[in-house]
């Protein structure tokens, strides 16, 4: 893949079949990650623009921890479908950790947002100056996804094994309960404290965390904490029904839908139970729930209906928001839709046809789909969001072949901690 690549036009992606369609959709999405990555590093960067006409609009050094965990994850993609050679992949990777292991940490933990050519941090907020739990996460749930795939006995892969052992083993799962608690926390800082005080329990995106905080080598959290912190708060159990479908655990409706997304890139929700849920069922009923509201569509908004469904979080015409059934403006996120395929295959396919046949390229551009749109207001973003593009790469890969499913699956630290919180899986044996 290279710069002079063309984008595919819409016209062709709608003669193609199904499967066809769908690689496609997922090469121009991987674009963000390759040709639109921090210029030295390689990081991913919170967001870009259709703005500058070939895609190189000026570059502010600000870099996105989490997104660059799902970048990890579409350069694997990229390098197992042979858009990008192994070789270049390597190189790309090994220069993202150059970053990485000198960059400004927080107990183990990365900020939220950081310099892609310094390492330094760069405050999301006045307190979110520090540590952020979840986005670090986030980024480990890809590195490790390159530990197991980069396997060669080279030097250039070592040293991405390497490093990544030395980012995972650093990571203080225990710092992060805030003195000893049964909870996880959010964020840390050295100039604030723990004043943002964000306490991390559930249901939603971060089941990632407690899994990998109970599987450390060095900093192991006590399976207590997930089941007196994650697994409780007044979101946590549900089991009413919304617009026919009983929703195990979750908000009402059941939220964005990047809950169904986020910590699924990896962990593979086939089979994948605890006390508390069927995991695979919970996510494709909170799928149907989500598209569902917007077929029935009670808020009269324009364009919904079977070929246009899809609310998460993104960007929308009055700034951002966490859009979900129950917080509904009109805006659709084709992510909220495209990186469910493994839910609900046929309905997701139907919705990318729609969203290309009804839209065109107020939709479709370099870096695949666009953030958002609203049609009502007649309002399509101008931005691409690296948390809203690599899931659909990652999800639909795993829809297809489950590649970052069986690497993030078979991390033996991973199947450690699915153990102690008292999960089952097909891929732990008996």
């Amino acid at each position: 893949m290279s710069p002079a690549d063309q984008q595919t036009s819409v016209e062709s992606l709608l003669a193609l079949d199904d499967e066809a369609l769908v690689e496609a959709v997922q090469r121009q999405t991987f674009r963000f990650f390759w040709e639109g990555s921090h210029p030295q590093s390689g990081l991913a960067p919170d967001r870009r623009t259709i703005r500058a006409a070939d895609g190189r609009e000026p570059f502010d050094d600000l870099v996105a921890i989490g997104g660059s965990g799902f970048g990890v994850m579409a350069i694997i993609v990229a390098v197992e479908r042979h858009w990008i050679s192994r070789e270049a992949a390597v190189q790309r990777l090994n220069a993202m950790l150059d970053v990485l292991v000198r960059a400004t940490c927080y107990h183990g933990a990365y900020p939220h947002f950081m310099n892609g050519a310094t390492g330094a941090t760069i405050p999301f907020s006045r307190k979110d100056d520090g540590g952020d739990l979840v986005e670090t996460a986030l980024l480990l749930q890809g590195l490790l996804c390159a530990r197991q795939y980069f396997t060669q006995d080279i030097p250039a892969e070592a040293s991405i094994r390497n490093r990544i052992n030395w980012i995972w083993d650093d990571m203080e799962w225990t710092w992060y309960q805030q003195d000893g608690r049964k909870l996880l926390y959010w964020h840390w800082s050295p100039n604030n404290g723990w004043g943002m005080d964000h306490e991390i329990h559930g249901w939603n995106e971060c089941l990632i965390a407690y899994v990998l905080a109970a599987g450390s080598n060095r900093y192991p959290i006590d399976p207590v904490v997930y089941h007196r912190g994650y697994a409780s708060g007044r979101d946590f159990v549900n089991g009413k029904t919304y617009h026919g479908i009983q929703l195990p655990l979750g908000q009402p409706y059941g939220g964005p839908l990047f809950f169904a997304h986020y910590s699924f890139c990896g962990l593979d929700p086939h089979g994948l139970r605890d006390r508390y849920a069927d995991y695979w069922d919970l996510c494709s009923r909170h799928v149907r729930i989500n598209r569902e509201h917007c077929v029935i569509n009670p808020g009269q908004f324009k364009g919904y209906g079977a070929d246009c469904w899809g609310l998460t979080a993104s960007d929308d015409p009055d700034g951002y928001s966490a859009h979900a059934p129950d917080n509904d403006n009109g805006t659709i996120s084709p992510t909220a839709a495209l990186s469910s395929l493994p839910y609900a295959p046929a309905e997701v396919v139907q919705s990318l046809r729609g969203f290309l046949s009804k839209h065109g390229d107020k939709v479709w551009q370099r870096y695949g789909f666009v953030d958002a749109f609203n049609e009502g207001r007649d309002w399509f973003a101008d931005t691409f969001l690296a948390i809203d593009q690599g899931p659909i790469v990652v999800m639909m890969e795993n829809h297809r072949t489950g590649l970052l499913w069986k690497l993030f699956m078979s991390v033996p630290e991973v199947q450690t901690g699915l153990r102690r919180l008292g999960f089952s899986s097909p891929h732990l044996g008996s």
